[in-house]
């Protein structure tokens, strides 16, 4: 029985579904929502922090700032609380509302940017506001998840190693790319310590990460406006990339099913499923895994919301049969 004095204390890790159910194939799916954060970023948002204090750049009179897209706000919301920082969170305006809700219940200031940087999207303008942020204050401590080292090392330590034990005959690993820190972990990992195991990133259509265009993206987490410099694609070995219609579909699909998981784990579900269907199909036995990042609740307004799903992505983005599904819901 875990008995904890600090939220950041625990966090479920072994958890994993079976899709067959759901998918018609084999594929394993990692649950990474079960801690008071509700969502992977729990581990980097840690390591950073303690990182920080270590280093002395994190000090008793320090405010915490940080860019974010939702998840890693709220776990670094949590871990300032359990702490005693101030925290301010800068997102954007497709940040799901219950998140922002969520950093200000546990006491962070949230600046929200509404309009995104010609050139580089909301995340360039996000960043840009953290930069004048720092200059205005020198109390401001900018952990800054899109170089911090850190961000990768926690998932190298703490995420790749249970799937490795889990699955020792792991054939192929997919994992989505945000900024990076997840993919970069379990890639450095594997491929220094299992070289045989696939490594397969999953994005978002209109992220920059890989060298697609940009376009504009609605559903928070998964891809970027500007390339993430803690990528290193010699690491990876192929990139599959979702429209975010898949990703709602994957997401409805799912729920149909009784799991109810956020955008991004509907978004490396369907890269996953699509690279099994073109590689795989008719082979048996091949061990795939694939990451969940978080949980469905903070994307009810949003991804299961029909209205909101057909008014950024048209009547047709959802089948009959799904629409029939979210209205029985």
């Amino acid at each position: 029985m875990p008995i904890i004095s600090a939220p950041q204390e625990f966090n479920e890790d072994d958890l994993y579904i079976d899709l067959r159910t759901v998918l018609g194939t084999s594929l394993f799916l990692k649950c990474e929502g079960f801690n008071f954060s509700g969502s992977i970023k729990l581990k980097p948002a840690l390591a950073m922090v303690e990182a920080a204090e270590l280093s002395g750049a994190l000090t008793p009179g320090s405010i915490l700032v940080e860019s974010s897209s939702g998840n890693l706000g709220v776990a670094l919301s949590m871990i300032a609380a359990s702490k005693g920082y101030r925290f301010l969170c800068v997102t954007d305006s497709r940040c799901n509302l219950s998140s922002r809700r969520l950093m200000e219940a546990l006491g962070a200031d949230v600046h929200i940017v509404t309009e995104p940087d010609p050139e580089e999207g909301y995340l360039g303008a996000r960043l840009a506001q953290v930069r004048a942020l720092c200059a205005a204050d020198p109390r401001h401590v900018w952990l800054n998840q899109y170089t911090n080292s850190d961000n990768w090392r926690a998932h190298y330590r703490w995420t790749a190693p249970p799937i490795a034990r889990a699955f020792p005959g792991l054939d192929v690993l997919f994992v989505g790319a945000g900024t990076t820190g997840t993919l970069m972990g379990c890639a450095r990992w594997f491929k220094e310590r299992r070289p045989d195991v696939r490594v397969v990133a999953v994005d978002s259509v209109g992220s920059v990460t890989f060298g697609g265009p940009p376009e504009t993206r609605m559903i928070p987490g998964l891809g970027a406006g500007v390339r993430p410099p803690i990528l290193d694609e010699s690491y990876i070995d192929e990139v599959v990339l979702v429209p975010e219609t898949d990703t709602v579909r994957m997401c409805h699909r799912l729920a149909a099913r009784g799991f109810l998981f956020g955008g991004s784990t509907g978004t490396v579900v369907a890269g996953a499923a699509s690279w099994l269907e073109a590689h795989d199909a008719g082979r048996a036995g091949t061990t795939a895994v694939t990451i969940s990042p978080d949980l469905g609740e903070r994307y009810l307004d949003t991804v299961y919301q029909t209205n909101w799903v057909q008014g950024i992505y048209g009547s047709t983005a959802l089948s009959p049969q799904d629409v029939t599904e979210q209205a029985v819901a």
